[in-house]
C-alpha cells in the first residue's frame, strides 16, 4: 500500500534510531488497524514529554522489557495524532517532520497547524 504524507507525497521514514512506528517499521504509516493512530512524526522535547507523561503516556522512562530505552530531547517518534493535538492546544506541541508525517494525521490537527511547528 502506499503510503501519503500531509504534503500530499510519498511518506519519508521518520526514524530507525529508535526505531518508531507502530508497527516498528520506522515510519509513521497507517494500516488502518492502529488503535493510536501513531501517524505524527515528531522531534520530541523535554516540554513534550513531560507534557505527555503528565497526561498518562510516558515516552521517557525506559522500558527493557519491551526493548524501549525512553526517550531523550531530540529524538524522532511516530505520536498519537490525537496526543499531537492535546499538546498543541495546551501549547506543549513539538516540531513535526511533514514529509514523516502520514496524511491521516489531518482527521485531528489542521494543515497549517503541522506547517506552523515544522522542523
Amino acid at each position: 500500500m502506499n503510503q501519503i504524507n500531509v504534503l500530499g507525497t510519498e511518506l519519508q521514514p521518520c526514524s530507525y534510531d529508535p526505531i518508531t512506528g507502530y508497527y516498528r517499521t520506522g515510519c509513521c504509516e497507517n494500516r488502518g488497524d492502529d488503535p493510536g493512530m501513531h501517524v505524527v512524526c515528531c522531534r520530541v522535547t523535554d516540554d513534550f514529554l513531560e507534557f505527555s507523561k503528565a497526561s498518562g503516556n510516558d515516552l521517557s522512562t525506559p522500558m527493557p522489557q519491551y526493548g524501549f530505552a525512553g526517550l531523550r530531547a531530540g529524538d524522532q517518534w511516530c505520536v498519537c495524532a490525537a496526543r499531537w493535538s492535546e499538546a498543541f492546544d495546551a501549547g506543549h506541541a513539538c516540531p513535526v517532520v511533514l514529509e514523516s508525517t502520514h496524511v491521516s494525521a489531518l482527521e485531528f490537527v489542521g494543515l497549517d497547524d503541522l506547517k506552523a511547528h515544522a522542523v
